[in-house]
């Protein structure tokens, strides 16, 4: 299995090369861009983010201070944003309980610890916890998303049934633990996804073709 997930990986380099993701200025820009792109596209994100940057609460402190219906009003590009300012609230408020807003203490915690406290605050998944340790913190932990399933099952690795943790798992116990193998594994994929194996592949055009 290490061979043909490798085989993949260097296919896609090959074609797409590096992706340079994930995009942000600071560790928690990257961790608000992992809330906020839920349920929508990185471009709606991005206006988000440049607005909170214009008003120069981009920050821990920033967003901590905010009142819930500013935040709500900032991020409104991102769309279901009164549930995303709950969300984002819900982050920063556990940064400051847990380690004083301070990402460089959150960064010391054992990952697998830090991943079950992020899983316990309201509106955070495993995609969205994982992409906080991997991007944000730079832990080596495979993120899978709607992608990585999609471009795995039609290549008959996985079942399309298979759980985030199988579809996981399967990266986690064959590849080494290298965060920059993971984070661009990752993009490729979602770049893959995105041009090439949509809901109506372009099988043609498909790197992976005839593999």
């Amino acid at each position: 299995m290490k061979t043909i997930l490798m085989k993949i990986y260097r296919t896609l380099y090959k074609a797409y090369g590096p992706r340079h993701w994930w995009p942000g200025e600071t560790p928690f820009e990257v961790m608000v861009g992992a809330i906020l792109t839920q349920n929508t596209s990185w471009g709606n994100v991005e206006k988000a983010i440049q607005k909170l940057r214009g008003k120069r609460v981009l920050n821990p402190e920033g967003i901590y201070y905010l009142k819930k219906s500013q935040l709500a009003s900032l991020i409104k590009s991102s769309g279901y944003y009164r549930i995303k300012a709950d969300r984002l609230k819900a982050f920063v408020d556990f940064l400051f309980y847990k380690y004083e807003g301070d990402i460089q203490k959150m960064r010391r915690e054992e990952p697998g610890e830090l991943r079950d406290k992020l899983l316990g605050i309201k509106g955070i998944g495993p995609e969205t916890a994982d992409s906080i340790l991997l991007y944000g913190l730079g832990r080596p932990i495979f993120v899978v998303d709607a992608y990585t399933k999609r471009v795995l099952s039609r290549h008959g690795l996985i079942s399309e049934k298979a759980s985030y943790e199988e579809v996981q798992n399967l990266f986690m116990d064959h590849l080494p633990h290298d965060e920059k193998l993971f984070n661009e594994y990752h993009a490729l994929f979602v770049h893959l996804g995105k041009t090439v194996c949509k809901k109506m592949p372009k099988c043609d055009s498909c790197p992976l073709k005839g593999m």
